[in-house]
């Protein structure tokens, strides 16, 4: 079994980008241009590497290879907006790569492509990229290309080698065991060995509200692969789990005037099999709760008041500062409840909560992230 965290490091000691290779500082596919430059930097490297893996590793500084880290990627739905914009699509699978020196909250993405029969192109238009583009790798750029013969097979026996050489062992299992239940022994630490094979880490708040038992501030990872598989400090989840599974069910406090209550996302159960494989399947349970329409048209106002304030530099009063960490949460309300607006106002106010007030922008994140859920499902 591959160790990411090995491979991650291999991939940044021995190569520069090349064509089965790209590194990123950040990636934003919650934008129309960041979703597009990532679908072209896929589809390049899918077809320029017919026989092998393909990697984009991301946090990692350019000029350097310094590890800064990004903020943890939800990725269970990233293979539908893959299917959604090619033909032919490649598997893909972005996963999240712990470090020990960088802080709780960041880890580095790592995307990998896997190639299926047949040339990748866009199925239809995105920014400024047409349907129909074929790309490729031409060294480290990811270019357009008219596809002329057949592509030959340059890095399977590299691309082996490195993975090769970034297999898991015992002691780096026994090591990260420890290192996370040192690191998160202030929240419950636990492990389980599943089918004699797989080691799972789990930590959490416990906190019991209606006889319902529920975990905050969760951190779940494959200590196999080095792969971070959970990570929240504002949902709570129930977690359960048998011989053979480990299930999360994450939930969502939502509400209007601090009268919230707890909405079920999204379930994931992750199967470990006997041949030393396993699985993750996710289900969407999200279903949008509706308000007073009333109530939540005096809601968006307010909202939208004050961010004109914070366009304009205006100073806020201790209850607008209040009202301002309710913006991102009321606004996706309101979205769910048919203001399709809400949407655009929302991300209109993402420069100005990042500049204004950190909680604020950390709640900002948390709405975009229940938000990629619910759209690419």
């Amino acid at each position: 079994m591959i160790n990411k965290r090995l491979l991650i490091k291999n991939l940044l000691a021995h190569n520069d980008e090349n064509s089965f290779y790209d590194k990123k500082r950040k990636i934003d596919i919650s934008q129309q241009e960041g979703k597009a430059k990532f679908l072209k930097h896929v589809c390049a490297l899918s077809n320029s590497n017919p026989k092998n893996n393909s990697y984009i590793v991301i946090g990692v500084e350019d000029e350097d290879n310094s590890i800064l880290g990004v903020d943890f990627f939800d990725d269970s739905k990233i293979q539908n907006l893959i299917n959604a914009y090619f033909n032919n699509p490649p598997i893909v699978q972005y996963e999240n790569i712990p470090f020990p020196h960088l802080p709780d909250n960041k880890v580095v993405g790592l995307v990998t492509i896997r190639p299926t029969e047949g040339l990748t192109s866009l199925r239809k238009n995105i920014w400024k990229y047409y349907g129909g583009s074929i790309f490729f790798r031409e060294g480290s750029i990811s270019m357009p290309k008219v596809f002329e013969s057949e592509i030959k097979d340059v890095n399977s026996k590299i691309v082996e080698a490195i993975e090769k050489h970034s297999q898991n062992n015992i002691q780096h299992t026994l090591d990260d065991v420890i290192n996370f239940l040192n690191k998160r022994k202030d929240y419950n630490p636990q492990y389980k060995v599943f089918k004699e094979y797989f080691v799972l880490c789990w930590s959490g708040q416990k906190k019991i509200i209606n006889d319902e038992t529920y975990y905050s501030r969760v951190d779940i990872e494959m200590i196999n692969e080095q792969v971070r598989l959970f990570y929240s400090t504002l949902d709570d989840v129930t977690i359960n789990y048998d011989e053979d599974s480990f299930k999360i069910v994450e939930y969502v406090d939502l509400g209007l005037h601090q009268n919230s209550k707890y909405y079920p996302l999204e379930e994931t159960i992750i199967h470990f099999g006997n041949n030393a494989t396993y699985t993750i399947d996710t289900k969407l349970l999200f279903e949008a709760p509706q308000f007073d329409k009333k109530i939540l048209h005096h809601v968006y106002n307010t909202n939208n008041i004050l961010l004109e304030k914070l366009k304009n530099g205006q100073k806020l009063n201790s209850n607008e500062e209040q009202d301002l960490l309710n913006l991102p949460e009321t606004y996706l309300i309101c979205y769910f409840n048919l203001f399709h607006d809400a949407i655009d106002k929302l991300n209109e106010a993402k420069p100005f909560l990042k500049a204004y007030n950190e909680e604020a922008y950390t709640l900002y994140k948390e709405t975009q992230r229940i938000l990629r859920k619910v759209k690419y499902s």
